[in-house]
């Protein structure tokens, strides 16, 4: 699509996007990171990856064994 595109209508492509950008509210990543790390860590105890399953509640557990008779 954008092979066939003129150069300028390409810039006002470019244009219009960074317009978009622009009202964008922005933050400090040091404020940001903070508070996702926090966020984080104050949801680690409810992560089944980090605490795992309980057997009763897996549904991927396997039902029984294979028996050969």
């Amino acid at each position: 699509m954008a092979q066939d595109m003129t150069e300028k209508e390409l810039l006002k492509m470019e244009l219009d996007q960074l317009k978009k950008e622009v009202k964008n509210e922005r933050q400090m990543v040091s404020k940001t990171g903070k508070e996702i790390k926090e966020y984080i860590e104050s949801m680690a105890g409810e992560d089944p990856l980090l605490k795992g399953i309980p057997e009763d509640k897996n549904p991927f557990k396997e039902k029984g064994g294979c028996t050969i008779s």
